[in-house]
C-alpha cells in the first residue's frame, strides 16, 4: 500500500521549507536535525563559509555517504547470492549423500536377507552392485515363470 504525499515543514538554518514526501514526520525531523547538526558543525569548523556553502558541503557529504551505502549494499548482495549459490550445492550435497546412504540401507537388508551378514560395504558403488544384481535376479526369475 503506497503511502500518500504529505507535507511537512522543516526549519533548516532558521529558514522555514516545505518538504512534500512519503515520509513520516519522525523520519523528517530525524533528517532535519541531522541538518541543522552539520550545518552547525561546520559553520564551527569554518566560520567564514556562508550557509549556501555549509549547505553545498552537507549535501556533498550526504551524496558521499550515500555512494559509499550503495557500493556496501551492492557488496551485500553479492555475498548473499553467492552464499545462496552454496546453500543449495549444499542442500544438493546433502540429498545426495541421502540417497547414498538410502541404497546402502537397502543393499545391507539384502545381504541380511540372503544371510550375508558378515560381507561389509565399502562404498555406494557396491551397494548400487549387490541392489543390481537381486535386480537382475528378480527379473530372470520373472521371465523363467
Amino acid at each position: 500500500m503506497a503511502h500518500e504525499k504529505k507535507r511537512y515543514k522543516a526549519v533548516i538554518a532558521d529558514q522555514t521549507y516545505t518538504i512534500i514526501g512519503r515520509e513520516t514526520k519522525q523520519h523528517m525531523d530525524i533528517v532535519t536535525n541531522l541538518i541543522n547538526e552539520q550545518l552547525i558543525e561546520l559553520k564551527e569548523l569554518s566560520p567564514q563559509i556562508d550557509n549556501e556553502q555549509a549547505a553545498i558541503l552537507v549535501a556533498v557529504n550526504a551524496l558521499s555517504d550515500q555512494l559509499k551505502k550503495q557500493e556496501k549494499n551492492l557488496e551485500l548482495e553479492k555475498e548473499v547470492a553467492n552464499l545462496k549459490k552454496k546453500m543449495i550445492k549444499f542442500v544438493e550435497m546433502e540429498n545426495r549423500i541421502k540417497r547414498i546412504e538410502a541404497i546402502e540401507n537397502e543393499a545391507r537388508e539384502v545381504l541380511k536377507e540372503n544371510g550375508q551378514t558378515d560381507q561389509v560395504i565399502k562404498n555406494h558403488v557396491e551397494a548400487q552392485q549387490i541392489l543390481n544384481e537381486k535386480r537382475k535376479g528378480q527379473i530372470k526369475q520373472k521371465s523363467s515363470n
